[in-house]
């Protein structure tokens, strides 16, 4: 079953709401992409409305990480640390927007969104 970005078939008393259109594939949500740790990277190409494209990170290796003086270094991922979003990512190793990652050059906070941006970046801690 599609997940839908459609408002609810239920007003705020609880009586039915009726549609006055069908659903639209443009309202359709796509699942969450759970970018994972793995020693090799590999991407997603998703085309959107208006023939688009969207990169999704389903697997990644590679940080860019930027120091206090907002030099960018590409340095390797070793491990998910924290994730206040869900402490359960931390097992799986999934890397999203917030979390804290260990890498050779130290702790990191991941400051882009991997499953929709196409890019791992982050700030030194």
């Amino acid at each position: 079953m599609a997940i839908s970005q459609l408002k609810s078939k239920r007003k705020a008393s609880g009586g039915r709401l009726r549609s006055s259109r069908s659903k639209k594939k443009q309202e359709l949500a796509g699942f969450p992409t759970h970018t994972k740790l793995s020693n090799e990277e590999r991407i997603k190409v998703k085309r959107v409305l208006g023939g688009n494209s969207k990169i999704k990170i389903l697997a990644a290796n590679k940080i860019s990480v930027a120091d206090k003086k907002g030099k960018v270094t590409v340095t390797e991922l070793v491990n998910v640390v924290e994730n206040p979003a869900n402490p359960h990512l931390v097992r799986r190793n999934v890397i999203t927007k917030g979390a804290v990652v260990e890498t050779k050059l130290g702790k990191v906070k991941i400051t882009s969104r991997p499953g929709q941006e196409g890019t791992v970046s982050g700030k030194l801690l």
